[in-house]
Protein backbone atom coordinates (compact mmCIF):
# COMPACT_ATOMS: atom_id res chain seq x y z
CA UNK A 1 0.00 0.00 0.00
CA UNK A 2 1.47 3.13 -1.25
CA UNK A 3 0.93 6.78 0.42
CA UNK A 4 0.23 10.17 -1.65
CA UNK A 5 0.83 12.99 -0.19
CA UNK A 6 -0.78 16.15 -1.14
CA UNK A 7 1.46 18.91 -0.76
CA UNK A 8 0.36 22.49 -2.28
CA UNK A 9 4.24 23.56 -2.77
CA UNK A 10 7.74 23.51 -3.26
CA UNK A 11 8.31 23.65 0.66
CA UNK A 12 5.27 21.34 1.93
CA UNK A 13 6.97 18.85 -0.91
CA UNK A 14 10.13 19.27 0.68
CA UNK A 15 8.41 17.89 4.00
CA UNK A 16 6.55 15.07 2.14
CA UNK A 17 9.64 14.03 0.69
CA UNK A 18 11.43 14.44 4.18
CA UNK A 19 9.09 12.24 5.36
CA UNK A 20 9.24 9.22 3.19
CA UNK A 21 5.97 9.66 1.06
CA UNK A 22 6.06 7.14 -1.99
CA UNK A 23 4.10 9.54 -4.23
CA UNK A 24 3.76 13.20 -4.31
CA UNK A 25 0.95 14.68 -5.71
CA UNK A 26 0.33 18.39 -6.34
CA UNK A 27 -2.86 19.75 -5.51
CA UNK A 28 -4.65 23.15 -4.75
CA UNK A 29 -6.88 22.90 -1.94
CA UNK A 30 -8.51 26.44 -2.25
CA UNK A 31 -9.99 25.40 -5.77
CA UNK A 32 -11.90 22.19 -4.53
CA UNK A 33 -11.07 18.67 -3.01
CA UNK A 34 -9.03 17.55 -6.38
CA UNK A 35 -8.13 21.51 -7.49
CA UNK A 36 -5.78 21.79 -9.63
CA UNK A 37 -2.31 23.46 -9.18
CA UNK A 38 -0.74 25.98 -11.65
CA UNK A 39 1.92 24.26 -13.93
CA UNK A 40 5.06 26.23 -12.86
CA UNK A 41 4.22 24.63 -9.62
CA UNK A 42 4.20 21.22 -10.57
CA UNK A 43 7.44 21.84 -12.90
CA UNK A 44 9.58 23.06 -9.70
CA UNK A 45 8.17 20.03 -7.42
CA UNK A 46 8.74 17.75 -10.40
CA UNK A 47 12.60 19.08 -10.09
CA UNK A 48 12.45 18.12 -6.53
CA UNK A 49 10.72 14.43 -6.67
CA UNK A 50 12.84 13.47 -9.38
CA UNK A 51 15.94 14.02 -7.17
CA UNK A 52 14.38 11.72 -4.45
CA UNK A 53 13.52 9.37 -7.03
CA UNK A 54 9.69 9.27 -6.58
CA UNK A 55 6.89 10.43 -8.97
CA UNK A 56 5.16 12.85 -8.92
CA UNK A 57 1.01 12.84 -9.13
CA UNK A 58 -1.32 15.70 -10.61
CA UNK A 59 -4.83 17.01 -9.93
CA UNK A 60 -6.31 18.74 -12.81
CA UNK A 61 -9.69 19.93 -10.62
CA UNK A 62 -12.67 18.73 -10.15
CA UNK A 63 -14.28 18.94 -13.71
CA UNK A 64 -17.70 19.49 -14.92
CA UNK A 65 -18.79 17.09 -18.24
CA UNK A 66 -16.35 18.86 -20.34
CA UNK A 67 -14.26 15.84 -22.31
CA UNK A 68 -12.53 18.59 -24.45
CA UNK A 69 -11.47 21.09 -21.08
CA UNK A 70 -10.97 17.74 -19.07
CA UNK A 71 -8.24 16.82 -21.99
CA UNK A 72 -6.55 20.26 -22.21
CA UNK A 73 -6.10 20.35 -18.64
CA UNK A 74 -4.53 16.69 -18.55
CA UNK A 75 -2.49 17.57 -21.02
CA UNK A 76 -1.23 20.64 -19.09
CA UNK A 77 -0.61 18.63 -15.88
CA UNK A 78 1.48 15.69 -18.58
CA UNK A 79 3.49 18.33 -20.07
CA UNK A 80 4.34 19.86 -16.57
CA UNK A 81 5.47 16.58 -15.66
CA UNK A 82 3.52 14.73 -14.21
CA UNK A 83 3.52 10.38 -13.62
CA UNK A 84 0.06 10.01 -12.52
CA UNK A 85 -3.09 12.20 -14.08
CA UNK A 86 -6.18 12.65 -11.54
CA UNK A 87 -9.10 13.72 -12.75
CA UNK A 88 -12.05 14.65 -10.74
CA UNK A 89 -15.39 13.69 -12.17
CA UNK A 90 -17.26 16.14 -9.98
CA UNK A 91 -19.93 17.47 -13.01
CA UNK A 92 -19.66 13.96 -14.68
CA UNK A 93 -23.69 12.06 -13.53
CA UNK A 94 -23.56 8.55 -15.86
CA UNK A 95 -21.44 6.31 -16.88
CA UNK A 96 -21.45 6.72 -20.10
CA UNK A 97 -19.91 9.88 -19.40
CA UNK A 98 -17.56 8.67 -17.61
CA UNK A 99 -16.28 6.92 -20.61
CA UNK A 100 -16.53 9.35 -22.91
CA UNK A 101 -14.71 11.77 -20.83
CA UNK A 102 -11.79 9.42 -19.63
CA UNK A 103 -11.33 8.33 -23.20
CA UNK A 104 -10.95 11.74 -24.38
CA UNK A 105 -8.18 12.20 -21.44
CA UNK A 106 -6.38 9.30 -21.78
CA UNK A 107 -5.86 9.95 -25.30
CA UNK A 108 -5.04 13.44 -24.84
CA UNK A 109 -1.95 12.04 -22.17
CA UNK A 110 -0.97 8.86 -23.88
CA UNK A 111 -0.12 10.54 -27.47
CA UNK A 112 2.48 13.06 -25.59
CA UNK A 113 3.36 10.19 -22.66
CA UNK A 114 2.60 6.62 -22.82
CA UNK A 115 4.06 5.83 -19.58
CA UNK A 116 1.97 8.36 -17.48
CA UNK A 117 -0.51 7.12 -15.39
CA UNK A 118 -4.17 8.84 -15.50
CA UNK A 119 -6.42 8.01 -12.76
CA UNK A 120 -10.43 9.15 -13.09
CA UNK A 121 -11.51 9.86 -9.44
CA UNK A 122 -15.30 9.86 -8.01
CA UNK A 123 -16.51 11.12 -5.07
CA UNK A 124 -17.83 8.82 -2.08
CA UNK A 125 -20.64 11.27 -1.09
CA UNK A 126 -21.34 12.25 -4.60
CA UNK A 127 -24.94 11.82 -3.51
CA UNK A 128 -24.24 15.68 -2.17
CA UNK A 129 -22.86 17.12 -5.27
CA UNK A 130 -25.22 15.12 -7.82
CA UNK A 131 -22.07 13.20 -9.17
CA UNK A 132 -21.77 9.51 -10.56
CA UNK A 133 -21.44 7.06 -7.61
CA UNK A 134 -17.91 5.50 -7.07
CA UNK A 135 -19.34 2.29 -8.00
CA UNK A 136 -20.20 2.62 -11.39
CA UNK A 137 -16.70 3.95 -13.01
CA UNK A 138 -14.82 0.86 -12.98
CA UNK A 139 -15.81 -0.78 -16.04
CA UNK A 140 -15.98 2.49 -18.12
CA UNK A 141 -12.92 3.84 -16.85
CA UNK A 142 -10.73 0.31 -17.92
CA UNK A 143 -12.74 0.89 -21.18
CA UNK A 144 -11.52 4.24 -21.97
CA UNK A 145 -7.95 3.47 -21.02
CA UNK A 146 -7.60 4.97 -18.00
CA UNK A 147 -4.60 2.83 -15.18
CA UNK A 148 -5.97 3.82 -12.18
CA UNK A 149 -9.48 4.87 -10.38
CA UNK A 150 -9.63 6.80 -7.19
CA UNK A 151 -12.39 7.53 -4.47
CA UNK A 152 -12.09 10.89 -2.07
CA UNK A 153 -14.78 13.48 -0.44
CA UNK A 154 -16.11 16.42 -2.87
CA UNK A 155 -17.42 18.64 0.23
CA UNK A 156 -13.96 19.20 2.67
CA UNK A 157 -16.36 20.06 5.80
CA UNK A 158 -14.65 17.07 8.11
CA UNK A 159 -16.68 14.02 6.58
CA UNK A 160 -14.55 11.40 6.05
CA UNK A 161 -14.68 8.82 3.72
CA UNK A 162 -16.12 5.89 5.62
CA UNK A 163 -19.45 8.23 6.36
CA UNK A 164 -20.41 7.70 2.84
CA UNK A 165 -19.13 4.26 1.71
CA UNK A 166 -19.57 1.15 3.99
CA UNK A 167 -16.47 -1.23 4.07
CA UNK A 168 -18.51 -3.69 1.67
CA UNK A 169 -19.04 -0.76 -0.92
CA UNK A 170 -15.05 -0.59 -0.42
CA UNK A 171 -14.32 -3.53 -1.22
CA UNK A 172 -16.57 -3.82 -3.91
CA UNK A 173 -14.72 -0.59 -5.45
CA UNK A 174 -11.08 -2.24 -4.94
CA UNK A 175 -12.33 -5.55 -6.53
CA UNK A 176 -13.98 -3.48 -9.46
CA UNK A 177 -10.47 -1.81 -10.22
CA UNK A 178 -8.40 -4.69 -9.97
CA UNK A 179 -11.27 -7.11 -12.17
CA UNK A 180 -10.46 -3.82 -14.86
CA UNK A 181 -7.06 -4.52 -15.09
CA UNK A 182 -6.41 -1.16 -12.58
CA UNK A 183 -4.74 -0.09 -9.46
CA UNK A 184 -6.82 1.94 -6.89
CA UNK A 185 -6.66 4.30 -4.46
CA UNK A 186 -8.67 5.47 -1.31
CA UNK A 187 -8.75 8.81 0.20
CA UNK A 188 -10.94 11.61 1.73
CA UNK A 189 -9.77 13.17 5.21
CA UNK A 190 -8.35 9.66 6.10
CA UNK A 191 -7.56 9.97 9.65
CA UNK A 192 -4.97 7.74 12.54
CA UNK A 193 -8.29 5.65 13.17
CA UNK A 194 -8.65 4.63 10.10
CA UNK A 195 -5.35 2.92 9.37
CA UNK A 196 -6.36 -0.27 10.63
CA UNK A 197 -8.82 -0.56 8.26
CA UNK A 198 -7.16 0.23 5.34
CA UNK A 199 -4.13 -1.77 5.92
CA UNK A 200 -6.92 -4.33 5.78
CA UNK A 201 -8.43 -3.17 2.87
CA UNK A 202 -5.56 -3.40 0.80
CA UNK A 203 -5.91 -0.48 -1.51
CA UNK A 204 -2.67 -0.09 -4.00
CA UNK A 205 -2.50 3.90 -2.55
CA UNK A 206 -4.16 5.77 0.42
CA UNK A 207 -4.27 9.42 -0.12
CA UNK A 208 -3.66 11.92 2.45
CA UNK A 209 -3.26 15.74 3.51
CA UNK A 210 -5.32 16.54 6.20
CA UNK A 211 -3.56 14.00 8.94
CA UNK A 212 -0.18 14.55 7.76
CA UNK A 213 -0.71 18.53 8.39
CA UNK A 214 0.19 20.23 11.56
CA UNK A 215 -3.50 21.36 12.43
CA UNK A 216 -6.25 20.81 9.42
CA UNK A 217 -6.39 21.10 5.70
CA UNK A 218 -5.20 23.99 5.26
CA UNK A 219 -2.36 24.43 7.34
CA UNK A 220 1.38 22.81 6.59
CA UNK A 221 2.30 19.50 6.14
CA UNK A 222 5.03 18.74 8.63
CA UNK A 223 7.89 15.66 7.59
CA UNK A 224 7.46 14.52 11.52
CA UNK A 225 3.66 13.38 10.59
CA UNK A 226 4.33 11.94 7.00
CA UNK A 227 7.56 9.69 8.76
CA UNK A 228 4.60 8.70 11.64
CA UNK A 229 2.25 7.71 8.69
CA UNK A 230 4.88 5.90 6.87
CA UNK A 231 5.34 3.85 9.89
CA UNK A 232 2.36 3.06 10.62
CA UNK A 233 1.26 1.39 7.54
CA UNK A 234 4.36 -0.88 7.18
Amino acid sequence: MKVLVSPMNLEEALESLKGGADIIDVKNPAEGSLGANFPWVIRSVKGLVEEHGKLLSATVGDLDFKPGTASLAALGAAVAGADYIKVGLYGVRSSEQVYEMMEKVVKAVKDYNPSAYVVAAAYADHSRVGSVSPLAIAEPASNAGCDGIMVDTAIKDGKNLFEFMTREDLEKFIDSARDGGMFCALAGTLSWEHIDILKDLRPDIIGVRTMVCESGRNSKIKSELVSKLMQAVR
